[in-house]
């Protein structure tokens, strides 16, 4: 007797479907171009191999069972992925990678990066993307960590880590912003520790899998609130949770419509310079990740990833 990974095959699972759509044994073999009496014994192989009853033999048509719904169903998943994993093999052969992973820093603008994504697609690459939200130490851990292949915001430079490359992004300035009806909003400038510490602080918790990772701008005694994402923090300091500092260029256009209020503080606000770095294996990165690379040549899309926030 067959087993069910023999019995369970591309053209047995059509066969099955064959049936349960004409209603008939007859008819499907009628439409496979086989005699009945085959299209009948295979059947009974797969009930055999799986010890079910797929198909309700009591009245004059071909009724699926319960169990040879849930067969069918599965089964059009099943080839569906063998689908699937023929065209990936393909794109492999083409030099498309069969995924890409980019990990991005939540202080970068992810509108920018969907609309690269959405550039990418218009390739009609078979490569699949994986985009992935992270923070602080997090964004170059990822990539350390083999979950990513290409990382943007990095903060820090990865060394000389062999088979990692990187570049400059840009330079962003953190500034310190609270909500108009927020107690510092209208305190004398420019605020001193003393002051900070008596408030909340919005912090951004690193994402990175490995210690306690970075924290920027905490005061020792200082109470915190930590959300996982910069746009959690600019949403929590926008409703006047709590004060802290935010990228320029995020804060902007909240500035601009009062929504915020930049404050000096004796402390000088803080200039960061961000990178992007990739995995490059021997013999160098496939076809989409080298697209990838090449628009982050663009002087014009690394400032987009920096500047062009959406108000929320």
């Amino acid at each position: 007797m067959q087993t069910h990974r023999e019995a369970l095959t591309p053209d047995t699972l059509g066969l099955l479907k064959s049936v349960a759509q004409s209603g008939s044994f007859a008819a499907a073999a009628r439409e496979l171009g086989l005699v009945p009496s085959a299209v009948t014994y295979r059947v009974r192989q797969v009930e055999d191999a799986l010890d079910v009853l797929l198909f309700d033999r009591s009245s004059r048509q071909a009724k699926l069972t319960a169990a040879g719904a849930e067969l069918l169903r599965s089964g059009e998943h099943l080839l569906q992925e063998i689908d699937a994993v023929a065209h990936r093999v393909k794109r492999v052969a083409t030099g498309w990678e069969s995924q890409l992973t980019i990990a991005v820093d939540t202080a970068l603008s992810f509108g920018t990066v969907m609309e690269l994504a959405d550039a990418f697609y218009q390739l009609a690459p078979t490569t699949r993307l994986r985009l992935r939200e992270e923070s602080l130490s997090g964004t170059l851990d990822a990539m350390l960590a083999g979950h990513a292949d290409l990382a943007l915001g990095v903060i820090v430079e990865p060394g000389n880590t062999p088979g990692v490359h990187s570049r400059v992004l840009g330079d962003v300035q953190f500034v310190y912003c609270v909500a108009p009806h927020h107690p510092l909003a209208a305190a004398k400038e420019p605020l001193h520790d003393d002051q900070l510490r008596t408030c909340r602080q919005v912090a951004v918790a690193d994402s990175t899998d490995h210690g306690t990772g970075i924290t920027r701008g905490i005061l020792a005694g200082q109470d915190v609130l930590t959300v996982p994402t910069m746009r959690a923090k600019l949403d929590a300091q926008l409703r006047g949770m709590g004060g802290g500092f935010l990228p320029e260029p995020m804060a902007r256009p909240y500035v601009e419509t009062g929504r915020l209020v930049l404050k000096k503080v004796e402390r000088q606000n803080r200039h960061v310079r961000l990178h992007y770095a990739w995995c490059a294996p021997s013999g160098g990165g496939g076809r989409a990740q080298q697209w990838w690379l090449k628009q982050l040549e663009s002087q014009a899309t690394r400032t987009a990833l920096l500047e062009r926030h959406r108000m929320t």
